[in-house]
């Protein structure tokens, strides 16, 4: 069972000429590969696609369906790549990977941190630091969780918080060596003493040079 249905043609011509004709004719080119199947480059609505990315996070780590129009049966995939416009922050070109519910699948998951306010650390004037912000899962695809719940409820101020620390739900894993950081709760940087203006330089130097001018007077008499 799959969360999202896209339409999507076939796309001939593989050019860039062509693919930015396609861009500007709002189109989103992409390609569905693997499965020992041959690849299907294709072109998607970029309107319909780009909403979808932009409002619903789920959909970077859900099974989707890909119907493309003349092309029997349906291609069941996750979304492996997207290659971002490095000036606009829009999806240029999407990358699919047909998989199959039971596959066992590597994805990138969102932490997400919650009951941060009942944390007694933050209560006592730390704050949370989010050193991992994703977490590469390994699961069967059709298992993919949207996110990684921590719950901070319990944490103290200068408590760290590493990944064997995290309880995953059966059947995930994180593969790691090393027992990293995932977050912390810390004290707040104190303010930085605030840089001495022109004047007050100024006003110092002369404090400096009378104090001076003083002392050779003394040695004087």
């Amino acid at each position: 069972m799959t969360d999202y249905v896209l339409e999507a043609e076939l796309r001939e011509d593989l050019g860039k000429a062509h693919t930015r004709r396609l861009r500007r004719a709002g189109k989103l080119p992409g390609i569905i590969y693997g499965g020992d199947k041959p690849d299907l480059p294709i072109t998607l609505n970029y309107n319909d696609v780009a909403k979808i990315m932009l409002r619903d996070e789920a959909f970077y780590t859900s099974m989707l369906e890909v119907k493309v129009k003349g092309k029997r049966g349906k291609n069941t995939v996750l979304l492996k790549d997207t290659q971002w416009d490095s000036i606009y922050d829009t999806p240029m070109h999407l990358d699919f990977f047909r998989v199959s519910g039971s596959d066992s699948v590597t994805v990138s998951v969102p932490v997400h941190p919650i009951n941060v306010e009942d944390c007694p650390g933050v209560k006592a004037g730390g704050q949370l630091s989010v050193i991992r912000h994703e977490l590469e899962i390994t699961c069967r695809a059709d298992a993919i969780p949207d996110n990684v719940v921590v719950d901070c409820a319990a944490f103290e101020l200068d408590q760290i918080v590493h990944i064997d620390d995290i309880t995953l739900p059966d059947g995930m894993e994180v593969e790691h060596d090393v027992n990293f950081t995932i977050l912390s709760i810390v004290e707040p940087k104190r303010a930085a003493e605030p840089e001495a203006t022109d004047e007050t330089a100024t006003d110092e130097a002369a404090t400096d040079e009378a104090a001076k001018d003083s002392s050779e007077g003394d040695k004087a008499e």
